[in-house]
C-alpha cells in the first residue's frame, strides 16, 4: 500500500503517552491538520535522536507517514526538529501552558485544522517563556476566548443570549454555560458592564483579533477568569481539568 508522507509541519506536542516498552504517542497539534497523533517509535532508548526534541510548550517540525486510505488514526513519525525561538516556560508560564494544552487535547477533534488558532497558540507559548508572570492573566483570557470563538462555542457578546435584548453599556452581565450572556444579579461573584462585552465583540471581530482581544482583557482579566472557565469546562465535560485542579490545590497551600 501507498504511504503518504507529510513533511516539516509545523507543530507542538500537547500530550504523550506509553505505546510500548520503547514507543511513545504523541498528540500533536499542527497547523494545517489540526490535531494528530503520531507513534514516536523506540523513542525511549537512550540512543534514539528524538528523545532530546520531543517536548511540550516547544515549537516543532515533524514529518510523519500515513496509509494510503487514509483509515489510521494513528500515523507513524519520520522525524522530528525543534525549531526554537524560546525556551521552556517554567513556574507558572509551565502551569499555564499544560493547561492551554490540556483544553486543546479535550476540545479538539482529530485532523480538524484552526491554522489561525495554532498561529495564536504559538505567540501565547512565547509569552509563557518569558516568565512575565504579569501578563499570565490577560494572555490566558485572550487565548480561552478565541477559542472558544473558533470553536463556535462563544454566544454574541453584543446580546443577551437568551433574550436578544442589546446590551447596555451601563448595566452589567455574566457568562455562563447553556445560557449564554445575560444580566447580572446580586448573587453573582463577577461580572462586566456592558461597554466591556460591546469592546470584546468588536475585537473578536477584527482582521487580527489576538492583539485587540488581548488589550480588551488587560482590565477585566480578572472579572472573566470564573465566566469564562465555568464555560470552558461545561463543554470539556468532566472529569474536571487535571491542571485547573492542580493550580487550585497550588493555590490553597
Amino acid at each position: 500500500m501507498a504511504v503518504k508522507r507529510v513533511n516539516d509541519e509545523p507543530a507542538f506536542i500537547l500530550h504523550r503517552y506509553d505505546w510500548s516498552e520503547s514507543s511513545l504517542i504523541l498528540e500533536c497539534f499542527t497547523r494545517h491538520r489540526g490535531r494528530v497523533a503520531l507513534v514516536a517509535k523506540g523513542v525511549k532508548k537512550p540512543t534514539s535522536s528524538f528523545r532530546p526534541v520531543l517536548l511540550a510548550l516547544q515549537p516543532l517540525k515533524l514529518s510523519w507517514g500515513m496509509g494510503g486510505d487514509g483509515a489510521s488514526d494513528i500515523h507513524t513519525l519520520k522525524s522530528a526538529e525543534w525549531v526554537g525561538g524560546h525556551t521552556m516556560p517554567v513556574a507558572e508560564g509551565l502551569l499555564s501552558g499544560l493547561y492551554l494544552n490540556e483544553l486543546l487535547m479535550r476540545l479538539l477533534a482529530r485532523e480538524d485544522p484552526f491554522a489561525d488558532l495554532f498561529d495564536i497558540y504559538a505567540g501565547v507559548v512565547q509569552v509563557l517563556a518569558t516568565g512575565h508572570e504579569e501578563v499570565l492573566e490577560p494572555v490566558l483570557r485572550a487565548f480561552e476566548l478565541l477559542l472558544l470563538r473558533e470553536l463556535g462555542h462563544l454566544p454574541s457578546l453584543a446580546v443577551q443570549t437568551l433574550s436578544l435584548q442589546p446590551v447596555q453599556e451601563n448595566a452589567h452581565y455574566v457568562l455562563v454555560p447553556e445560557a449564554g450572556l445575560r444580566e447580572a444579579t446580586r448573587n453573582d461573584r463577577a461580572s462586566l458592564c456592558g461597554s466591556q462585552w460591546l469592546q470584546l465583540e468588536a475585537a473578536l471581530h477584527t482582521a487580527n483579533p489576538y492583539p485587540q482581544v488581548l488589550r480588551a482583557c488587560v482590565l477585566c482579566a480578572g472579572e472573566l477568569k470564573a465566566q469564562l472557565r465555568a464555560v470552558l469546562q461545561h463543554h470539556c465535560g468532566q472529569p474536571v481539568l487535571r491542571t485547573r485542579q492542580l493550580m487550585m490545590d497550588i493555590q490553597s497551600l
